[in-house]
């Protein structure tokens, strides 16, 4: 009797993946699907330039002058780049200002990586605006899903920013490229070894953080080359016994990470920020500013706030006395009180004059945060807040806030996308080359070539 044949190794997590995102990219994709892969990319282009002029960008500057005036790419002042500076200096600045989209489920900005990557790539070879989208969505729907299948144990400490976005990074890149399914995987599993972005970088100190995108962008560039060139990795490198679920996550969950690939499509419901700074102060200040709204008190009536957020708000936007921008981006009980006494938290609150303003500081002494753990354990599919308000004249107001505006469930509309975008990008580039900008990127579906 002749033996039975033995049966084929089941497929690796990467090669899943890699499967389903190459018929993905093959296939007509929803006019929904791009019209949201459109609006991320909007999104990345507001949160890019006021990131251009950060103190994290500038200091990149400087370090990448060999690699800038050359090269095939053009930067977004117009210089020339090469592809690996131009994937790693979008990818900084795009997260640098802390205006750049998210998935909440995977606790990940994705845009900033992703479409800077993508943006590399794409200039390096004829590459159509459709073509460039469809790898935005792939970069999008991969690294989301390895987002959300490490849990939350791995955004203890590590930023997911850095540690998934080259994930997306490489999926955008191998699209780019045009890479077959074996190809793909590898281009995954070479992206998981060097994959990092510690969060002790911006407990103390921010300027680093921005980095972990742009180096996100820069793995996943050159992964997906290394894999188009035929170097390989270990295709485990996910579920293996020494791969990234052990590695970096207590609660890793591989089995169903590519079930809905192709079908729900995570790119339709991101977050797109509505204020600047730590979004998960943001629906602590959504709910300020609307029982200041609905019952017309002014900061200087304000006798004590008292806010119970989650767990990771708390470490988080964790700075009581912030004296930098950077640290002001990530304090709780700043974003909250400037937006109190100035009714929003635009780029202008990080100004020096504004850091220092006695009405906020003054307000900041009268708030208190705390664990709300009915809020705590809806994270992080929903990302709430509880505020109470007591004025001088004893009046107290109550409020809980269950969705942030931005979220999909309080979405920015297109209009108001086109407004971030003219806001944020008219100071460096002005006010006719933004609106033509804007014109532009709608368009991109329908454009031959990405510039």
């Amino acid at each position: 009797m002749s033996p039975s044949p033995q049966a084929p190794a089941p497929a690796t997590v990467a090669q899943r993946l890699a499967t389903r995102a190459v018929a993905v990219a093959a296939g007509a994709l929803p006019a929904e699907v791009i019209h949201h892969a459109k609006r991320a990319v909007i999104d990345w282009h507001a949160a890019l330039y006021p990131g251009l002029g950060t103190r994290a960008v500038r200091t990149l500057d400087a370090a990448l002058q060999d690699e800038i005036g050359i090269g095939p790419c053009q930067l977004a002042d117009g210089r020339a780049a090469t592809a690996r500076a131009a994937a790693l200096y979008h990818g900084t600045a795009a997260h640098a200002a802390e205006l750049d989209d998210s998935f909440r489920e995977a606790m990940y900005h994705p845009g900033a990586a992703t479409i800077a990557a993508a943006l590399a790539a794409a200039q390096t070879q004829p590459t159509s605006g459709l073509a460039f989208l469809r790898a935005v969505v792939v970069g999008y729907e991969v690294s989301t899903r390895i987002g959300v299948a490490r849990g939350r144990s791995h955004y203890a400490t590590w930023h997911n920013t850095g540690s998934s976005g080259s994930f997306g990074a490489a999926a955008a890149c191998a699209t780019v490229l045009r890479l077959d399914a074996e190809a793909f995987a590898h281009a995954l599993a070479i992206a998981a070894t060097g994959t990092a972005g510690l969060q002790q970088a911006f407990r103390a100190e921010t300027l680093a953080k921005p980095l972990h995108a742009g180096r996100a962008a820069e793995l996943g560039l050159l992964a997906a080359r290394l894999a188009r060139a035929g170097l390989r990795s270990s295709l485990d490198i996910f579920e293996g016994d020494a791969g990234l679920g052990r590695a970096r996550s207590r609660d890793a969950d591989w089995s169903n990470d590519d079930a809905t690939l192709g079908r729900d499509f995570h790119v339709t419901r991101l977050t797109f920020k509505n204020h600047v700074g730590c979004g998960h102060a943001f629906p602590a200040i959504d709910g300020a500013l609307a029982l200041q709204a609905e019952h017309g008190f002014d900061a200087g009536e304000v006798a004590a706030i008292r806010l119970g957020v989650y767990r990771d708000a708390l470490e988080m936007a964790h700075h009581r006395d912030p004296v930098t921008p950077e640290q002001a981006k990530f304090s709780l009980r700043y974003l909250v009180a400037t937006a109190l006494a100035h009714g929003s938290v635009r780029l202008s609150a990080f100004e020096p004059a504004r850091l220092e303003d006695p009405r906020t500081r003054a307000l900041m002494t009268t708030i208190t945060e705390s664990l709300d753990a009915d809020i705590d354990a809806g994270f992080p599919a929903r990302r709430a807040a509880r505020i109470a308000v007591r004025l001088h004249d004893g009046r107290t107001f109550e409020r809980l806030q269950p969705d942030r505006k931005g979220d999909p469930e309080l979405p920015l509309s297109d209009e108001d996308l086109g407004g971030k975008l003219r806001e944020l990008a008219t100071p460096t580039i002005g006010a006719a080359e933004a609106e033509r900008l804007l014109a532009r990127l709608w368009s991109l579906d329908r454009s031959e070539a990405v510039d």
